[in-house]
């Protein structure tokens, strides 16, 4: 008997709405400069010290590399499985599911540990006005129950405007950011002009740092801070033009480099290395409290707490349409593929992936070891976003091999840039693993042990290998016999009876 979806094939498209300018606003809401600026410079001084600014540089590069890969295929191919589709097509089925299924668990964890953080942002922001209890409840920002709680909120919220569209989303996305971007270059920008600490070209030094080690950290966590980018590519089935999703996520990218390069350089004239790493997650705070007085000093913890929530529905649009994706290859259940029927967005598929990171949060309370692992799990998302961005570029150049036969710029474009970014992304990914197989004697839940840092990307592969195998013989997915998703514009989708039924494809270019 068809599905749902089969008797009404116009149910299987999302619709076209979204321009150049939506795709920078989810792409930059989901990198989340002001959130990576005000919580992430301590953890890469940590690694990098007073060379912070050289390291950003410095992973840009293969960044750019990956950015230009994923271009190049959406042009070919749009897609809202983004490397779930091209790496499958162009590799095989099982990496390009695994591709995925990393997106997709990455994003939901990273939702878990957000909520929290934006509910202690929001409490940080009412203490600030004044306000420090309610109905005789405590709202104290260093409470996980209660932070969690506004946290809660706070994805409830982000989920609801999801699912009424991501045009609407985007919308609200965009005045977010104006406001955070406002405050955060007026702020950087007189802390440049003003810091006490004197400015020296070795912070564009990457051969100062310390040790192999601590570049290597340093790059994995740079890359984790540039995460977010793609989240344009996983909306080109809703553009106009599936080129606009590319330009979308390009121009936020180039954008991106040059906050961080503010805001790093900004820190540093303000901060010696030692203020940076204790102030940690309250740089940014501690930035603001210190050139100016209340209430604009309160300026930066508002654009933060903005940042936050624009991070947490961004993150939510592109996983449910990479489930969704997944979903209507059959690699995942059908639940992932039924659109709302006024909106037209994957409604169900952001409910359970809304639910799935408030349980996670939930449990994060009433477990304190799930604190710890919850917070390592975000550190190794930085291995497992390297995993996947090197597989996606490495499908670039698999792809479009013959383009070295048509002369340099082609195969620069298409297949040398893309290889050396890949490679340079395992090869980080490969000396963190040795790294952290031998920096431990014995396991314990910590997130400083190697072997736990090691055990949570693990179990995400492995779990997804899990899911891989029960999608290729238990659902018996058409994907895995030809590597190939379901097009954007295919009028339906498989069936259990012709599951190996030719799809039409795009022309390549």
């Amino acid at each position: 008997m068809p599905s749902p979806v089969q008797q009404d094939p116009g149910q299987t498209r999302l619709r076209r709405t979204l321009g150049v300018k939506d795709g920078v606003a989810i792409a930059a809401s989901s990198t989340a400069a002001t959130t990576s600026i005000g919580i992430g410079m301590g953890s890469l001084a940590a690694y990098a010290g007073r060379q912070t600014p050289a390291l950003l540089l410095l992973a840009f590069l293969p960044i750019l590399g990956i950015a230009l890969s994923y271009a190049r295929l959406n042009r070919t191919e749009p897609n809202c499985g983004s490397g779930y589709t091209w790496v499958g097509r162009s590799i095989g089925p099982w990496s390009g599911f695994l591709t995925g299924w990393v997106v997709l668990i990455g994003n939901v964890i990273f939702m878990a540990y957000t909520g929290a953080v934006t509910g202690s942002v929001v409490l940080q922001f009412l203490n600030k006005l004044g306000l420090h209890s309610l109905l005789g409840l405590r709202l104290d920002p260093s409470s996980t129950g209660i932070s969690t709680a506004v946290g809660l909120v706070a994805l409830v919220v982000v989920t609801i405007t999801a699912i009424t569209g991501v045009r609407a989303a985007t919308r609200l996305q965009m005045w977010l950011l104006i406001f955070e971007y406002t405050v955060l270059v007026a702020f950087c920008g007189y802390a440049l002009y003003t810091g006490d600490q004197p400015f020296s070209l070795s912070w564009l030094n990457p051969f100062d740092i310390g040790s192999p080690q601590a570049l290597a950290q340093g790059m994995v966590i740079a890359v984790f801070i540039y995460w977010g980018w793609d989240a344009a590519f996983s909306v080109n089935e809703e553009t106009r033009n599936a080129s606009d999703a590319a330009r979308g996520g390009l121009i936020a990218l180039v954008a991106m480099l040059g906050l961080f390069l503010i805001g790093a350089l900004a820190f540093q004239r303000v901060m010696s290395t030692g203020e940076l790493i204790h102030n940690g997650p309250q740089a940014l705070t501690f930035l603001g409290s210190s050139l100016a007085p209340e209430p604009w000093a309160s300026l930066p913890l508002a654009a933060l707490m903005c940042s936050a929530f624009a991070s947490l529905q961004s993150n939510v649009i592109p996983t449910a349409r990479g489930a969704l994706a997944m979903a209507r290859d059959r690699t995942l259940g059908p639940v992932w593929q039924r659109l709302h029927p006024r909106y037209g967005s994957p409604a169900v598929g952001t409910l359970v992936i809304m639910a799935l990171a408030a349980l996670l949060a939930v449990l994060a309370v009433g477990i304190p070891k799930l604190n710890d692992m919850i917070l390592t799990a975000v550190n190794s998302i930085g291995l497992t976003v390297a995993l996947y961005y090197g597989l996606t570029a490495l499908a670039c150049a698999v792809r479009f091999r013959s383009s070295l036969r048509d002369g340099a710029v082609r195969a620069l474009r298409d297949v040398v840039i893309p290889a050396a970014s890949a490679l340079t992304l395992f090869g980080l990914g490969a000396y963190l693993v040795w790294d952290y197989a031998t920096m431990s004697d014995h396991f314990e839940a910590s997130p400083d042990n190697g072997w736990f840092m090691l055990l949570l990307p693990a179990l995400f592969l492995l779990l997804g290998l899990a899911t891989a195998a029960w999608a290729k013989w238990v659902r018996r997915a058409p994907y895995f016999r030809t590597g190939r998703g379901t097009d954007a514009d295919a009028l339906t989708l498989p069936m259990d009876g012709d599951a190996g039924a030719p799809l039409p494809r795009p022309v390549e270019s």
